[in-house]
């Protein structure tokens, strides 16, 4: 049965809120381009900035550019603050680097919950009209939306939310490599491996076709559980989704955990496209490509 027809009355669910435990995090994503030869200009964005909201606050952050560019910031149409810079003097590399410090923590603002007839409203629908399309990167066949309302059964829509990215996380086995940047979500679902992107994305898609608004998250994650204090380690970009059931939820289907100390959020939007930690255009000779790293340290 669909979920869409189970719950008839907007549910209100009041949680018991204790002190926020969190942690401070420092981040350093550093992106290098390398050219065959001179490059006569670019034009480049990076989302590189975490944004400030109820469980993270960002205590300092820059980006910085090689060779030096002047720069500009400003908030796009999903929220994200992006840096925009372009350069017009031959160069053959260019990096860019951000760094930031956050202090994170769950979530615990808390927010009345709707039921299903709610979400199926006329209102919710336009309102959230972006977040409930599929895209050519989200979009799930109808056989895997079938499997998803089988597993979501009699339940609410904040209890579905987190039982789609169970159902996800026990499909798909996290492998690097498997995939790349341009894979759609029915493509990683069918080799049953992929990375954070993918992952997301399958489940924005699954959440949104069950009805649910969903947005695909972009950040990072600091990979020890027990990280000790001052300890530097390798991390990357990694991604995770938000649904809204009269308001929003964090979930990371890749660990199968709910957003806590560890995350570090940069932007949203409908899929990685809207999100991209730096992308641009240049004139000039072919690339020979680029590294990333990015180091995650907790400092408290």
């Amino acid at each position: 049965m669909s979920p869409q027809r189970q719950s008839q009355s907007q549910t209100r669910e009041p949680q018991v809120r204790t002190a926020p435990h969190r942690w401070r995090l420092q981040v350093v994503h550093r992106t290098r381009f390398h050219y065959t030869g001179a490059v006569r200009s670019s034009y480049n964005e990076a989302r590189l900035t975490p944004e400030s909201s109820n469980r993270q606050t960002t205590l300092r952050s820059k980006v910085e550019i090689e060779p030096a560019a002047t720069a500009y910031a400003y908030r796009d149409y999903w929220g994200s603050t992006v840096t925009a810079f372009d350069l017009h003097s031959p160069h053959a590399e260019l990096a860019v680097t951000g760094t930031s410090i956050v202090e994170a923590g769950p979530d615990l603002a808390g927010h009345d919950r709707v039921g299903w007839s709610s979400l199926a409203a006329r209102e919710v629908r336009e309102q959230f009209g972006e977040l409930l399309t599929p895209t050519p990167l989200t979009a799930m066949d109808d056989e895997v939306v079938a499997a998803a309302r089988d597993a979501v059964g009699n339940a609410k829509p904040h209890e579905a939310g987190a039982v789609i990215c169970r159902f996800v996380n026990e499909h798909m086995e996290y492998l690097s490599g498997a995939t790349n940047v341009k894979t759609n979500a029915m493509q990683a679902w069918t080799k049953g491996k992929g990375v954070c992107q993918d992952i997301s994305h399958v489940t924005v898609g699954l959440l949104r076709a069950l009805g649910l608004p969903a947005r695909y998250v972009s950040g990072y994650l600091h990979p020890k559980p027990k990280a000790g204090i001052g300890e530097g380690v390798t991390g990357e970009s990694h991604a995770w989704v938000e649904w809204w059931d009269g308001g929003w939820n964090g979930f990371d289907p890749t660990n199968s955990v709910e957003i806590g100390t560890r995350h570090v959020t940069l932007g949203r939007g409908r899929d990685y496209g809207d999100v991209p930690p730096f992308k641009g255009l240049f004139s000039g000779p072919k690339s020979e490509g680029h590294t990333v790293t990015v180091e995650v340290t907790r400092l408290a």
